[in-house]
């Protein structure tokens, strides 16, 4: 592995992938850093944040001691809501997931295979999260998957992999992946390198993920 190199910021890598959601899609923004885009939605889109326990028209997180405590999202953190919000039943929410009625789920990840395989919501251990809840529904019932993650874990170990060691929220169901060293689509070829940011080449890359990649920059 080359030596070391400074990626994003969990913020900007939010406000990145922000700059790709297209106006007028309808987003579920999972728990941890995928909740960090609601700070980063262009003024000049209508973007519409849905949460599975029952609001369309979420907000970004309140200011400190400002916030509702019966208003929170799936995670259970405080949220805030933006004009023509509207709130509903946890069944009703489930139904527009699986209805097909979202155009984009932003997730994060333990693990991305090359094929699109997610893992992200239990490594599998003794004592881990018994069930993989609503992810399952989230991967399977929207037109595209984002996922927003660290390259690496904080031992060094690639997070983007030849093949899923953890168990699968979906299979093939990952259509883009945003980390703090690139922003890469999961293709029928494996693994593509769209962007990169500033001071991170795409050798810095390649060694930090564990399966074939390829560069797909314009030239």
């Amino acid at each position: 592995m080359s030596g070391a190199v400074t990626g994003l910021t969990k913020h900007q890598i939010a406000r990145r992938a922000a700059r790709d959601i297209p106006d007028g899609s309808y987003v579920n923004l999972g728990i941890g850093m995928p909740e960090l885009i609601a700070l980063f939605i262009p003024d000049d889109r209508e973007i519409v944040l849905h949460i599975e326990n029952g609001l369309l028209g979420m907000g970004p997180s309140p200011e400190p001691g400002e916030g509702d405590p019966e208003l929170i999202n799936a995670g259970k953190k405080q949220v805030t809501t933006r004009p023509g919000a509207a709130y509903f039943h946890q069944a009703d929410s489930f139904a527009m997931i699986r209805g097909g009625h979202l155009d984009l789920s932003v997730l994060g990840a333990l693990e991305v295979a090359a094929n699109g395989d997610l893992a992200n919501w239990s490594t599998g251990r003794e004592g881990a999260i018994p069930a993989v809840g609503g992810a399952m529904d989230l991967v399977s019932g929207v037109k595209a998957v984002y996922v927003l993650t660290r390259h690496c874990t904080r031992q060094g170990t690639p997070k983007l992999v030849e093949r899923c060691s953890y168990p699968l929220t979906g299979p093939g169901v990952v259509d883009r992946i945003y980390t703090d060293l690139a922003v890469i689509d999961v293709t029928a070829n494996g693994f593509e390198v769209v962007d990169l940011p500033p001071g991170v080449g795409f050798d810095d890359v390649a060694a930090r993920t564990a399966a074939p990649l390829r560069d797909a920059r314009p030239a």
